[in-house]
């Protein structure tokens, strides 16, 4: 079993088109630092993403909450956006040239203070 470890804004990948290319759409640049991110961590750790994988994602509480409230939801299962489906997607396509050949995954998704991630790589 190998572990990879990240800390930092978690984003889903969003549908993009060919004016992105010279656009600078917000929800487009951070997609781009957060391949840059994951990228560069999984290259400090000499990660590659498996065939089979189980990913925690856990996702910082806004700003605006109230202490109680961030109190109260620390550790939660996270159900708002982004979806889970599309942060999974968003971490595949980062990580491995050919997803395709990912036979199991398993993600989960939860609030947190700091937004952060593990994947672990299940050798089967």
């Amino acid at each position: 079993m190998l572990m990879f470890e990240f800390s930092g804004d978690i984003v889903a990948k969003p549908r993009m088109n060919q004016s992105d290319k010279w656009k600078n759409r917000k929800v487009v640049n951070r997609y781009w630092a957060f391949k840059d991110l994951l990228t560069l961590e999984a290259n400090k750790q000499s990660f590659v993403l498996g065939d089979a994988i189980d990913i925690v994602c856990y996702i910082q509480m806004p700003k605006s909450w109230s202490k109680n409230k961030k109190e109260i939801m620390k550790g939660k299962p996270h159900k708002q956006k982004p979806d889970g489906d599309n942060i999974l997607k968003s971490i595949q396509d980062i990580l491995r040239k050919e997803d395709s050949g990912i036979w199991k995954f398993h993600f989960e998704k939860y609030w947190s203070e700091h937004s952060s991630g593990l994947i672990i790589k299940n050798i089967s």
